[in-house]
């Protein structure tokens, strides 16, 4: 499996953390792009620091956490490579990586607990974008440039 990054704000730390086990359990590399403690961040660097290393092409995924996930995906979703999705449940993982070919995992330590964000992790590492014609064209809409009608 390609390796992955993974980032939070002090809100989703303690999860960050329990996520990186996870992946070094199931052998899955990754770069923790931080914070490196729980103490108080802003969770737009973090979220705007995931998109750069998605941009330059260093990791094709990654993970953000916060306390509800929002923020960071509202953040990440700023840059126009980058489709973050927040998810809460297994199904929403899924669908949001093979209908919508999602990027960016974002969670909230404060909604889901340790073994559920464990499951979604997984699902959403392990599943593959459908790049069936209805689906990239709806994907292709969501680019910049793109007209809205």
């Amino acid at each position: 499996m390609t390796p992955l990054a993974i980032a939070s704000d002090h809100g989703g730390f303690a999860l960050k953390e329990a996520l990186k086990q996870a992946l070094m359990q199931w052998g899955i590399a990754f770069e923790d792009l931080g914070p490196f403690d729980p103490s108080s961040c802003d969770y737009p660097d973090y979220a705007h620091l995931m998109a750069r290393v998605i941009g330059q092409g260093r990791f094709p995924r990654g993970v953000l956490i916060c306390g509800t996930g929002v923020g960071m995906s509202m953040a990440a979703n700023r840059h126009p490579h980058i489709r973050a999705a927040v998810v809460s449940d297994t199904y929403s993982a899924r669908m949001a990586r093979e209908h919508n070919d999602a990027n960016v995992l974002c969670m909230g330590e404060r909604v889901v607990g340790q073994g559920l964000a464990c499951d979604i992790l997984r699902v959403f590492l392990d599943t593959p974008s459908d790049s069936s014609d209805r689906h990239a064209r709806r994907i292709a809409k969501l680019s910049p440039g793109e007209p809205v009608e």
